[in-house]
């Protein structure tokens, strides 16, 4: 079968499956949620010896360390996969939920309801795990899914694929709503992008080049979920060990995701008190850091930063620094260099917070926090399609609530319009 086949053939599929899943009871969902989390428990060993497979061709094609950890699946991974399941199967049930009604002067009963999307095509890169977060949102929420990961992680995906769409069929839910494209053929995307007709969103999830490429290829309406270039901001009055501590945590914890801080701003007041410090911590962590003037003169060892080290996301231990005059010029820095998914300020003054959260458009903008926050799982919803840099639909971690949309439902007794 060739690949424009093959993949209409597996929409196709979806698009039954969807009607059928749509329908069924949240005690059927949640069974098979809990069935697929038990079948990655039990075939962990083989999911850890396909992943082998996958990480043997990365090696050998001389990808980073960041994106190895990326592709890498253990048993610690598998368990959180598996845990992942679990908590979305206790989330509450969005579709059929009430989000208001209303009585209109003639007796009509307006509602909005929650219903499901219907497909959706998940486009990702390197990361298994997230085939099982993407599978359990969307049965959750009673949609399809056509999931087509990067051919890095072709033996990982396909198993994965395979052990949840089983746990679909063991609950008595429709097994073909969790189909998987079986190909390196980058056709497949293509082809992906153009069922209008069979397919109801496109989400992908990867590098900014291929985001962009998705958006302007795709006849199916695409939630982004786009580069992290992520800032952290100390202001003059922050308490000094919770800043370091928070971005410790943001730059080192996992460096190779979206969330991770990839520029650090310091208020010039508190530069000379927290960099030295901050910076040898970093250093000793072994992050490289790329600085401004004014933090070359606090950190020697740093590297001259250059223009483009402001819009880079490193994905690795690498962190760009600048000292800015106050909260004006760091929130200008970002609205520049910023790519609206998360931002963070450190700060004692609740009117400087409150300044940050209100100027800063970004899906998530915290306060005297890690970035490292921004995840579906931590937001408890259990899990994420990704984070979305869009403006429209969802935004921010998207769940099983944002992968719904409104129906209208009209209850009457008779009523003829004049």
């Amino acid at each position: 079968m060739d690949v424009r086949r093959l993949v209409e053939a597996k929409a196709r599929a979806a698009r039954e499956a969807a009607q059928a899943l749509a329908l069924c009871p949240t005690r059927t969902k949640n069974e098979a949620l809990g069935q697929m989390a038990r079948g990655l428990e039990e075939k962990a060993a083989a999911l850890v010896e396909a992943n082998r497979a996958d990480l043997a061709r990365a090696r050998a094609a001389g990808v980073t360390p960041a994106f190895l950890d990326r592709l890498t699946l253990t048993e610690a991974r598998i368990e959180e996969m598996a845990s992942g399941l679990r908590q979305i199967a206790a989330l509450p049930d969005p579709v059929g939920a009430l989000v208001e009604s209303w009585r209109r002067p003639n007796g009509l009963e307006i509602s909005r309801v929650r219903v499901p999307l219907g497909v959706i095509g998940f486009i990702y890169e390197s990361r298994p795990n997230v085939t099982a977060d993407a599978a359990g949102l969307c049965v959750k929420s009673g949609n399809a899914v056509i999931l087509r990961g990067g051919s890095e992680a072709i033996e990982s995906n396909a198993m994965i694929a395979a052990v949840l769409g089983k746990g679909l069929e063991k609950a008595g839910a429709p097994a073909d709503a969790i189909q998987f494209v079986d190909t390196t053929d980058r056709q497949a995307v293509a082809v992906l992008l153009e069922l209008s007709d069979l397919v109801d969103l496109i989400i992908p999830r990867g590098g900014e080049e291929f985001v962009r490429w998705v958006a302007e290829h795709s006849r199916v309406p695409v939630l982004k979920h786009d580069r992290g270039v992520v800032h952290v901001f100390v202001d003059a009055d922050a308490d000094l060990e919770m800043a370091t501590a928070i971005v410790m945590n943001a730059k080192v914890q996992r460096p190779s995701v979206c969330n991770a801080l990839e520029t650090l701003l310091v208020h010039r007041d508190v530069a000379p008190r927290f960099l030295p410090a901050a910076a040898a911590r970093l250093s000793e962590a072994g992050v490289e850091l790329r600085g401004c003037p004014r933090t070359l003169a606090l950190v020697p060892g740093a590297r001259p930063a250059t223009p483009e080290d402001w819009d880079t996301e490193y994905l690795d231990l690498i962190l760009a620094i600048r000292v800015v005059d106050d909260l004006d010029e760091a929130i200008r820095h970002i609205r520049r260099h910023g790519s609206g998914l998360a931002e963070a300020i450190v700060t004692n003054t609740l009117a400087h917070a409150r300044r940050f959260t209100r100027a800063i458009d970004a899906a998530v903008v915290l306060v005297n926090a890690s970035t490292r926050f921004v995840d579906g799982n931590q937001f408890g919803m259990g899990a994420e399609m990704g984070i979305s840099t869009s403006r429209v639909h969802a935004r921010g971690p998207v769940g099983v609530q944002e992968l719904t949309t409104i129906k209208f439902v009209v209850q009457g007794d008779g009523q003829v319009r004049e």
